[in-house]
């Protein structure tokens, strides 16, 4: 127990020693952690419900130590962590949505997943009848004189997930971004109870879609954990392969995207040829473009062959022959430069105070990787480097892509000539009590959170996953204040939160 919690916490209320500490708390104890995340000597990185409790999971960024905190609520109600840190007024809002637990004194008491179209209320808590009148959201009202408003989806031109934005606009200036989302909720959290772990891994890997081998790796780290299960080596490093080419294809397809946005169909075009081949190497490697299903827990659900160690290799000689090239033109082009240099500036200190993960946080200055800081198999024994930049603007973000792009193609050449023989895949035990296990691993977009507790039975009671989509989102919404409305597509693509990740 560090010097940080000792502060804040008793030392008898820890629980068992291991990779993440869990204490149970009283309100007092809750609203310390609460102020010392708004003060920012801690990052939030998950709030959630249970039944007649609330949960917190936060890192002490300097030990990258993990507590996840209980309270229990006789009453049905809490101190609000809203109050004091704004990245937990999501969260909260979501949890009334679905537990019915009320954030006391929360800034904002308006649903955030529930659009009054579910027939029930609170139905992971105490479900009741839901009065069926719709949704009736109230926006933000903004004053000022010359102001007008322009309403932007739920439903959208391109093929994607349907959210809302409402821009107020000082002629083409933005002056306020207010996102409405839960469009998408799928309700995964109260499918997952009752689940075998077989059934709940595949639940897990469809939260999000491009990010289902790091929804899968989450999840089954979580379980293992809980169980206490050591996976074989091979799995461990073929886990590494899967993460590393899901995040080779998506960082090649944002790239071209954001430049697509900036009327640079060129890029998209030659970017999204690469990540095509990325895919079907994977396809021929694993059996699906998507390598989804592949992780479980104990290990993986495929071994890989001579056959797909070729195609892999084949797929980095072509990137990185016609690669560099494309980062040449992307950064030899006025007339896109123009476009994302100093547009849509994330400042630093409001990346760090959000815990902003990922390439969003990382250029704006917060070098956080679960891999990295927490140093989870195989990654400890693999060197890489994190690409970190300040500038926090569009060009910063593709950069960072860049340079992940970059370290990606070397990790998975690493990988495959270290990748040890042996079995894939090992039983699991037997569970005679409840337990509880946690994980966090770095996903493309960022660090993914997953807290579990499996029952006597061996079935899911509860689990929670956190997308880091719910810490991006938010600061989408103060980087194009200033900016022009048509920058607002180039802004939200370079940070390419998901929909479907957050919406749950």
């Amino acid at each position: 127990m560090t010097a940080f919690w000792t502060s804040i916490l008793k030392a008898s209320e820890a629980g068992p020693v291991r990779a993440w500490r869990s204490y149970q708390v009283d309100e007092t104890e809750w609203t310390r952690v609460a102020e010392a995340l708004g003060g920012g000597t801690a990052v939030l990185l998950g709030l959630w419900g249970d039944t007649g409790t609330i949960r917190m999971a936060v890192l002490d960024e300097a030990t990258h130590e993990i507590a996840v905190l209980a309270l229990a609520c006789p009453t049905g109600s809490y101190p609000s962590v809203g109050r004091h840190h704004a990245a937990a007024q999501r969260p909260e809002r979501a949890t009334r949505d679905l537990f019915g637990l009320i954030p006391r004194d929360c800034p904002d008491e308006r649903p955030w997943l529930d659009h009054g179209r579910w027939g029930v209320r609170q139905p992971l808590g105490a479900p009741t009848p839901d009065a069926g009148e719709g949704d009736t959201y109230g926006f933000l009202p903004v004053e000022g004189d010359g102001l007008h408003q322009v309403p932007v989806g739920p439903v959208h031109a391109g093929i994607i997930e349907p959210g809302h934005f409402r821009f107020t606009g000082n002629g083409e200036a933005v002056v306020r971004l207010e996102e409405r989302f839960g469009y998408v909720h799928k309700g995964i959290e109260g499918l997952m109870a009752g689940k075998s772990l077989d059934q709940a891994v595949r639940l897990a890997a469809r939260t999000s879609g491009d990010s289902t081998v790091a929804y899968g790796l989450a999840f089954s780290r979580a379980a293992e954990d809980a169980l206490g299960v050591d996976v074989p080596p091979r799995a461990v490093w073929l886990r590494a392969l899967l993460a590393e080419l899901e995040r080779l294809a998506n960082h090649l397809g944002d790239i071209g995207a954001v430049c697509n946005d900036a009327a640079f169909a060129l890029m998209l075009a030659h970017c999204g040829v690469l990540r095509e081949r990325v895919l079907r190497a994977a396809d021929t490697a694993f059996g699906h473009r998507l390598m989804r299903d592949l992780i479980v827990p104990g290990g993986v659900a495929a071994d890989l062959d001579d056959n797909g160690i070729a195609a892999i290799r084949a797929a980095l000689d072509e990137i990185r022959l016609r690669f560099p090239p494309l980062v040449n033109l992307y950064d030899n082009t006025a007339s896109l430069q123009d476009r994302t240099v100093s547009t849509g500036r994330l400042d630093p200190a409001l990346a760090r105070r959000f815990g902003a993960g990922g390439f969003v946080g990382r250029a704006s200055g917060r070098g956080f990787d679960a891999r990295k800081a927490l140093g989870y198999a195989p990654y400890d024994r693999l060197s890489f480097e994190v690409p970190l930049l300040d500038a926090g603007d569009v060009d910063a973000r593709v950069w960072i892509r860049i340079r992940e792009v970059e370290q990606s193609l070397s990790l998975i050449e690493k990988i495959l000539n270290e990748l040890p023989q042996g079995s894939v895949f090992t039983d699991l035990k037997a569970v005679s009590t409840s337990c509880e296990g946690l994980a966090l691993v770095e996903g493309f977009r960022g660090d993914i959170l997953v807290w579990l507790r499996i029952g006597e039975d061996g079935l899911i009671e509860r689990c929670h996953m956190r997308d880091p989509s719910w810490f991006q989102w938010p600061l989408l919404e103060a980087v194009i204040e200033g900016n022009i409305i048509a920058d607002f597509p180039l802004c939200n693509k370079s940070f390419n939160c998901s929909y479907s990740g957050h919406d749950l």
